[in-house]
């Protein structure tokens, strides 16, 4: 048996967790095959196989965290090692060709009556797929699999155990890294937070929020560099960040991404355009890099495309402030010649109090709204 263990990922990277599965115990592969997705820093990497071999054994299943260097499987050694049989090949005896599934019939979890196997008939599962069941408690012989030739899949497993437990609560993924770093940092900053408005009447009803926020980010920075700073709170030093590197919260099912826009302060709104278009369509495919998310400087949530005014938001460490925008809403204001309806945006910085005064982050906003007021 030769092992194959978690590659370094690069970027100072400790460890990942396994998303899924691209073969199991029993398969033969090629070099640079995908043989698994993993997820660290919400991003997701496939790692491919660094020989041609017979696959022994998985050492991690799906959802576990594993350490870099520690083994991910194992291949065969001796005359099945090199054999360039196709992936997803079984050990048993070749089964008649099960039908070929309507083109919209969605593969699902069968109901047991409609499920079990007919009497003396082989049930077609990987050693792994097997372990798998063991541990959900679910009866093979009463599956009727997807895979290739009715093999039963570790999806068809996961499938059968959800529709019988109901969904898991367990946090994987991006969820459970978004969760690890709200702990931390909520436990590890002072936070406070400043509420204003924008009084933004003389936009157009073309305006682009995301680009003018972004804008007045910048004009806040300008005025107030020390909200672009960087806080070492072991070695307490304070470092001001040559450029302004925006993270852009992006909603999403799988939960909260931070894609950084780069460099915001050199260059224009076209860019800026391009940037968010880029980073939203790798938040909805999963297909941004560890390096997409790392490396800002500030923070922007514009929750308010959603809904809420106000928010007191997350401060991520070693960044010192976050901005949010809420729903624009018409207000009452005097506009000199009597009360008249304007578009008011309201804004929240959130802050790191332990080297943020709120003289500072009221500087900032009074930049901030400086520039939003204006027309264009």
């Amino acid at each position: 048996m030769s092992t194959f263990s978690l590659p370094d990922l690069g970027e100072g990277l400790q460890e990942a967790e396994i998303v899924a599965w691209h073969v199991a115990a029993g398969d033969h592969v090629v070099v640079d095959q995908p043989l698994v997705s993993v997820e660290t820093e919400k991003a997701v990497v496939e790692i491919p196989s660094p020989k041609a071999g017979h696959v022994a054994q998985l050492m991690a299943r799906t959802g576990d965290r594993v350490k870099v260097g520690a083994p991910l499987l194992t291949f065969e050694e001796g005359p099945h090692a090199e054999t360039g049989t196709v992936v997803g090949e079984l050990a048993q005896p070749p089964a008649p060709p099960a039908p070929a599934p309507a083109p919209a019939e969605a593969i699902q979890a069968v109901p047991v009556a409609a499920a079990q196997a007919a009497p003396g008939e082989a049930v077609h599962a990987a050693p792994a797929v097997r372990a798998r069941a063991k541990e959900l408690g679910i009866d093979l012989t009463r599956m009727k699999g997807s895979g290739p030739r009715g093999a039963i899949t570790t999806a068809d497993i996961e499938a059968a155990a959800a529709a019988t437990t109901g969904p898991s609560n367990m946090l994987r993924g991006a969820r459970r890294t978004m969760a690890g770093h709200m702990v931390k940092a909520w436990h590890e900053v002072p936070h406070a937070t400043l509420h204003d408005r924008a009084d933004i009447e003389l936009w157009s009803a073309q305006e682009d929020v995301t680009l003018r926020l972004i804008r007045a980010i910048v004009a806040g920075c300008n005025a107030v560099p020390l909200l672009n700073s960087s806080f070492d709170a072991r070695a307490e030093t304070l470092h001001q960040n040559a450029s302004i590197d925006i993270g852009l919260a992006v909603d999403s099912p799988d939960g909260l991404f931070v894609p950084v826009l780069r460099d915001v302060a050199r260059t224009d709104a076209k860019r800026w355009r391009e940037q968010i278009d880029g980073a939203k369509a790798g938040v909805a495919n999963r297909s941004l890099s560890p390096a997409d998310l790392r490396g800002a400087t500030i923070t922007l949530s514009n929750f308010g495309a959603i809904a809420g005014r106000h928010a007191s938001l997350i401060v991520l460490p070693p960044q010192v402030a976050i901005v949010g925008a809420g729903r624009t809403t018409r207000e009452a204001v005097d506009g000199g010649q009597g009360i008249a309806l304007h578009r008011m945006l309201p804004l929240s910085v959130s802050f790191d109090h332990r080297v943020v005064t709120g003289g500072d982050v009221a500087r900032f906003m009074h930049a901030m709204i400086g520039d939003l007021e204006k027309p264009a």
